[in-house]
């Protein structure tokens, strides 16, 4: 069941490892789309919220509530029992803790930035899970891919320069620049979190991930209770549920659409939050779009799509190589 969030975080689409069990590109397209529109409703919903409510508070609500779909939906199912067998807790605590960090770290950045230049460096997540996964999981990168990650994050880079030259003059710039730096953070983090989750899936079964990682996420955002929440008011609190209601819809959604088609079909819909997230920034926070996040963006979308098409590619590869092999392998 993956937990992409439309947060750096959130992007845990375990599914893109397997076929889809039954083929529908137009349906996995349109559930894809859909979960796309509730990830960005509930960044929405935060960013409304994200000054006055810190950001560990902010992450307790995401996950516990998030919880009820997502149990609900196992009941129907009847598969809740048995998606709390594990064999593997610590891995899921580990995962717990590098993906609520990284949570913290992106709902702190959200309320500092305009929005499109937020999800833009959000987009570093997947270039950087390239990098982490040939370290630590010693995949075999070659040289397109390294290509496609350095233009990447070269975009990157063009996204968030301005606001960390903004050190050097402090002021309202020194609180973008934080949030530029935490949102590069919450990108770094996310993408070894879904370093973390690609060994998780070889043995443990999608739903017990994600119901874990909702688990382990809300007791350790519990941990920075101490350190300054604050009694929402009561529209604060039906905002931060609702978010938290959107992001286990949104995840669910996001699951079954790996159902019905591969990764390389529903991944480039991804960055159509991209273009939701200018609107609302320029319509409903009236944040700028400044030429140096739309170039930059752009760069980063087009690394993003060339790796999925990449990686379609070699999966193509490898089938056909599966299929014209000798039986017993000799």
């Amino acid at each position: 069941m993956g937990s992409r969030s439309r947060t750096a975080a959130d992007r845990d689409d375990i599914m893109a490892t397997s076929p889809p069990a039954d083929p529908n590109p137009s349906l996995g397209i349109g559930l894809k789309c859909m979960s796309v529109v509730v990830f960005v409703a509930m960044q929405t919903l935060i960013k409304t919220v994200g000054e006055d409510i810190p950001a560990g508070e902010v992450v307790f609500f995401r996950s516990f509530f998030a919880l009820i779909p997502v149990i609900l939906y196992l009941a129907w199912l009847g598969d809740l029992k048995q998606s709390l067998k594990t064999d593997d807790l610590p891995g899921h605590m580990l995962r717990g803790l590098v993906g609520a960090i990284s949570m913290t770290l992106s709902f702190f950045s959200l309320p500092r930035l305009p929005y499109a230049e937020w999800i833009s460096i959000n987009y570093a997540a997947p270039l950087l899970t390239v990098v982490f996964a040939a370290i630590f999981l010693k995949e075999i990168v070659r040289a397109y891919r390294w290509t496609a990650v350095v233009i990447g994050l070269v975009g990157v880079s063009v996204v968030t320069a301005p606001n960390l030259s903004l050190f050097s003059t402090g002021g309202l710039g020194g609180s973008e620049a934080l949030g530029a730096l935490a949102a590069l953070g919450s990108a770094s983090l996310a993408a070894v979190a879904m370093i973390q989750i690609r060994r998780l899936v070889r043995k443990e079964k999608t739903a017990t991930i994600v119901v874990y990682f909702s688990l382990t996420s809300s007791l350790i955002a519990l941990l920075s209770l101490p350190f300054g929440w604050v009694l929402p008011s009561t529209e604060d609190a039906l905002i931060l549920v609702t978010a938290g209601l959107f992001g286990g819809i949104g995840q669910l959604l996001l699951t079954a659409s790996y159902r019905y088609a591969d990764t390389s079909t529903i991944a480039p819909f991804e960055y159509t939050s991209l273009i939701l997230a200018i609107a609302i920034g320029v319509f409903l926070f009236g944040d700028p779009v400044a030429w140096t996040t739309i170039v930059g963006s752009l760069i980063v979308v087009s690394a993003g799509i060339f790796i999925i098409w990449r990686e379609h590619q070699l999966g193509l590869e490898r089938r056909k190589a599966r299929r014209v092999a000798p039986p017993g392998g000799g």
